[in-house]
């Protein structure tokens, strides 16, 4: 089943820290970004204020005008960029199938069979409830 959304470009390191600071805290100026990075990864000013104008442009924030100051947020849930990724690799080393990708994870024990059984049974327990 193929997103309709457009695929977006990866997140650096750098990037990521700063979503998860956005999605944890929530709206936030580039100063308050970079002091709260500063501990694990110092920057200047306007280092701060170029990557979240990356992350704009990417389609992972947007901001809104405070006075002169820019409060930037996270666009969506962290839950949908995930899923977003997880599309892009489907696509790119399965060729779409999902399928394919489970039963590499069995194949290379990164799941485990009997947790997928379980999974399975879990998934077709919630489909009975939706369709009664």
């Amino acid at each position: 089943m193929r997103n309709s959304k457009t695929t977006r470009k990866n997140l650096s390191g750098l990037e990521q820290l700063v979503m998860d600071f956005l999605w944890a805290r929530g709206p936030a100026s580039a100063e308050q970004v970079r002091e709260a990075l500063n501990d694990t990864h110092p920057m200047k000013d306007a280092t701060a204020r170029t990557i979240l104008r990356r992350l704009e442009e990417k389609g992972y924030a947007t901001h809104r005008e405070e006075g002169r100051t820019y409060i930037y947020s996270g666009a969506e849930q962290p839950q949908n960029v995930a899923m977003g990724a997880i599309r892009q690799i489907i696509d790119r080393f399965w060729g779409g199938s999902a399928e394919a990708l489970v039963a590499g994870m069995v194949e290379q024990e990164v799941i485990d069979p009997a947790e997928l059984r379980a999974l399975a049974a879990k998934l077709e327990r919630g489909s009975q409830k939706k369709e009664k």
